[in-house]
């Protein structure tokens, strides 16, 4: 395994194992739900790329999505399978890192990041674009939860914050804006505050 790799896996599994996942909020992320009842695609096989302990893969299997999970931290696998188990779905979850994907049945219509992108970009870019062209179908939808640089006042302990022209052109590559609007992330526990940073929401289609 890449020195890269050790290093992320140690800094993500720390943080489960101490449970300092403030992004961890049990409850589905209100701006998937917005997107799903818009309807720009219908129920079918999606891939949840950064799932941590499952609850937004949990949600979309209740939905009747054929999910398929991945997270690079072992723990937060495992505290998702039990909350599949808990909740009575059948969701596939991974233990694998984004940039080095295994074999998940081919490219999936729909993909799905909450809070992924903006960490893994300041990672390896262009190895996260060549993961999205393996795993987003042409034609098929990438939606992408994003810190938003634009925040007059981020707040310390918030989540990573990317511009507007930076992810689209980042994107460009592989991908068609379809729509791209601010909200705020729910459910962020900071040092016992309540935060809701200012965030990207970006659907895109593959072309």
């Amino acid at each position: 395994m890449e020195n890269r790799e050790l290093s992320e896996l140690e800094r993500w599994e720390g943080r489960y194992a101490a449970n300092d996942t403030p992004w961890d909020s049990g409850e589905p992320s209100r701006e998937l739900q917005r997107i799903l009842a818009e309807e720009w695609f219908g129920l079918g096989r999606v891939l949840e790329l950064g799932c941590g302990t499952g609850t937004n893969a949990v949600f979309l299997a209740t939905l009747g999505f054929e999910v398929t999970a991945t997270d690079l931290s072992p723990l937060a696998v495992e505290r998702a399978r039990e909350k599949a188990e808990r909740e009575g779905v059948s969701v596939r979850f991974e233990t694998a890192d984004a940039l080095s994907l295994p074999d998940l049945g081919g490219p999936f219509p729909f993909v799905f990041d909450r809070g992924l992108y903006h960490v893994v970009r300041r990672v390896d870019l262009a190895g996260f674009l060549t993961t999205l062209e393996r795993v987003v179908a042409p034609g098929g939808h990438y939606l992408t939860l994003a810190g938003n640089a634009n925040d007059p006042e981020p707040a310390d302990g918030g989540p990573p914050r990317v511009h507007a022209h930076d992810l689209c052109s980042e994107l460009s590559p592989l991908f068609d804006l379809v729509q791209l609007r601010e909200f705020r992330f729910d459910g962020v526990i900071t040092n016992g505050r309540a935060l809701t940073p200012l965030a990207w929401s970006g659907l895109f289609r593959r072309r």
